[in-house]
């Protein structure tokens, strides 16, 4: 009986965060689908400020538990711009987490709002998530022969073109209203070049999780960068250059750089130097991760070949000095430098008061709608429409490549066929 309350209250340090961040996004949506709406008549630049905006907060509650609730140290190598910058972010992949990590950073240099994603195309059928990700400006990408580079030039040559036309810098903080936001955005001149749309975009190159335990998979990573040419990687898988390529390639004119990120986490490491998988999502919320270890270099857009071939061994090269940290981080010449990487580093502490405000009022939104009868039909509604809506949206979207910036009004078609009860 012991061991099975042991258990359950266990199983609580997973479920009880998992619940409210799943039990807000009904409540999240619906805000967003009013807001969607109403921007229908809008410039689209004010419905992206604002939606930027709203994600935040979605993200901000989603660090709360993530940082603040695990109570996991942040250890950062390297100095992180305190101002917000147009980026790529290339970072190894070994978690189901290491999205988070990315919102980690974003929300230090208070650029939550504009994260985007590029997620593996089977994501995009997740309820409710799958679809906003996308309206948001996330891209679904396929593997090798079946990456659709057009689809995805053509999503972030929409996202880059959102600016609105002004004849000097606005600083949306100065703004008290959307009515005085609306205002500014129409009285810009035409003439103008437009406003810069801020972009912060994950890529994971290695295109699946690195896990010690699929030696098989690491072995056929190893096996093509040998057959290539390439240098062998012990600790990361060789990249796929595609995504990372069109990405840099489409946006080169508006990006300030591409931040390369690697990241290790600690309590990996077995007494005998064995290295174990990352942590799940499940288990980075049971608190099984005392502290991640994220290495920042920021690179200059200047450095990056445009040429294929080129950009290919030169992101190869950056895999390779990701290897080399994490040789040092798993397995140093010296046993003193075990579990850290090279140079200095500075623990990072994020404040309640960026998470915490956002968790209140996504609860506050939420509650009410469990309280009454209404309410729940209005909240279960929302689950099932909004989920079925958006496979509709995603399949038309994969067809025609329909995105939000081009296909306003086939969306907003899309959202009002819901019920009077509550779709989205």
């Amino acid at each position: 009986m012991l061991l099975s309350l042991v258990v359950h209250t266990y199983s609580l340090r997973y479920w009880l965060p998992a619940a409210v961040m799943l039990g807000t996004a009904p409540a999240y949506l619906l805000s967003w689908s009013v807001w969607r709406l109403l921007s229908t008549v809008l410039p689209s630049r004010l419905y992206h400020t604002v939606d930027d905006r709203v994600y935040s907060v979605y993200q901000s509650m989603v660090l709360f538990f993530f940082e603040n609730y695990t109570g996991v140290e942040i250890v950062i190598y390297g100095d992180i711009p305190k101002k917000k910058e147009n980026v790529v972010y290339v970072s190894n992949h070994q978690s189901t987490a290491d999205w988070i990590i990315a919102d980690m950073l974003a929300i230090r240099q208070n650029a939550l709002g504009h994260v985007r994603y590029v997620l593996k195309d089977g994501l995009k059928w997740l309820p409710l998530y799958g679809w906003y990700f996308s309206q948001h400006g996330g891209v679904y990408v396929k593997r090798s022969a079946n990456f659709d580079e057009k689809a995805m030039k053509k999503k972030l040559s929409s996202q880059t073109k959102l600016g609105t036309p002004s004849s000097k810098p606005v600083s949306w903080k100065s703004l008290t209203s959307l009515s005085v936001m609306a205002c500014a955005v129409r009285s810009a001149p035409n003439s103008i070049s437009p406003m810069k749309s801020e972009m912060y975009l994950v890529i994971f190159p290695e295109g699946t999780r690195y896990n010690p335990e699929l030696q098989k998979i690491i072995n056929d990573s190893q096996d093509f960068a040998a057959k290539e040419g390439l240098a062998v990687l012990k600790h990361v898988l060789t990249p796929r250059m595609k995504a990372s390529h069109v990405a840099i390639e489409t946006m080169k004119e508006h990006l300030d750089a591409v931040y390369d990120i690697t990241v290790a986490y600690e309590g990996t490491l077995t007494a005998d130097g064995q290295r174990h998988p990352a942590p799940t999502m499940p288990e980075f919320l049971c608190q099984e991760c005392p502290r991640v270890h994220i290495h920042f270099s920021r690179l200059n857009m200047r450095e990056i070949p445009a040429e294929p071939v080129f950009f290919r061994r030169w992101l190869h090269e950056r895999f390779e000095i990701k290897d080399k940290l994490l040789t040092t981080f798993y397995d140093p010449e010296d046993p003193e430098k075990k579990g850290r990487f090279p140079g200095e580093s500075q623990t990072s502490n994020l404040s309640l008061t960026k998470t915490l405000p956002s968790l209140l009022i996504l609860g506050g939104l939420t509650l009410p709608m469990l309280f009454t009868e209404s309410g729940r039909k209005l909240y279960l509604n929302t689950w099932l429409y909004g989920t079925l809506i958006g496979w509709v949206w995603v399949t038309i979207a994969t067809r025609s490549s329909l995105y939000p910036s081009q296909r306003v009004t086939a969306v907003t078609r899309i959202q009002c066929v819901s019920s009077p009860d509550g779709g989205s």
